[in-house]
């Protein structure tokens, strides 16, 4: 695949476990996965897994409300490695749009990986307010979009469009994918990354299986646990 998997996930052990797989190239995280995953202390967590992990991406997220603060809590992440991917939410709680702090850290060259994208709107917003060639990465969230009934490739082959148009070194990432086809729906329409959760992480090696093979070995993991739960009628 040319598509760049990026792992998702805050468990540490996991984190860096899948640094040592060849099909990872980078990792995301956020604080409701550090949440899920009872990390207490943000800077000791980031700290631990730069320790880790290198020579890959790893984006982290500001957690403030307050553009401001946002900004201040970016330029601490961005020094803690080379590496490092500051993660700046599209809008705050409020739903004012983070152009100018977007543009602020663009002017610093500050990597930054923008999030919870939803339109194509957000996104020619966002690309307006980048003029360096810094590698950003714009996260619509595909999976998300998905879930309201709304069909996301129509959607994310526009984002990819609009973005190589501005700039070749922005790159677009599928965020929230919900089954492995995902993955290759993400590759055919020109997404440069997209994130992947443990459990479809487990499930790439499925690609070309023969669904006959498939069909049988269902059938077997059926009869195997019904014999196996002793049920009789």
């Amino acid at each position: 695949m040319k598509i760049k998997i990026y792992a998702d996930g805050a468990n540490v052990e996991e984190m860096i476990k899948a640094n040592s797989d060849e099909l990872v190239s980078g990792f995301t995280t956020n604080p409701t996965l550090m949440r899920k995953s009872g990390i207490k202390d943000y800077l000791s967590f980031a700290q631990t897994v730069l320790f880790h992990i290198k020579d890959k991406p790893i984006s982290f997220e500001v957690f403030s409300d307050d553009f401001e603060e946002m900004y201040l809590q970016a330029k601490k992440l961005s020094l803690l490695g080379d590496n490092v991917y500051v993660k700046i939410p599209v809008t705050n709680t409020h739903g004012e749009f983070s152009g100018a702090l977007i543009k602020r850290l663009d002017s610093e060259l500050i990597k930054m990986n923008i999030t919870a994208v939803f339109t194509t709107e957000q996104t020619k917003n966002i690309i307006e307010n980048i003029n360096s060639d810094v590698p950003h990465i714009i996260s619509v969230f595909a999976g998300r979009i998905a879930d309201t009934g709304v069909d996301p490739i129509p959607l994310m082959s526009e984002c990819s469009k609009i973005i190589k148009k501005h700039n070749s070194s922005l790159q677009l990432l599928w965020a929230s994918p919900r089954e492995v086809l995902n993955v290759y729906q993400a590759e055919n329409i020109g997404c440069d990354i997209i994130t992947i959760v443990p459990s479809l992480f487990q499930k790439l090696p499925l690609s070309g299986k023969s669904l006959e093979t498939f069909s049988k070995e269902t059938v077997k993991m059926f009869y195997d646990d019904a014999a196996a739960s002793g049920y009789t009628l």
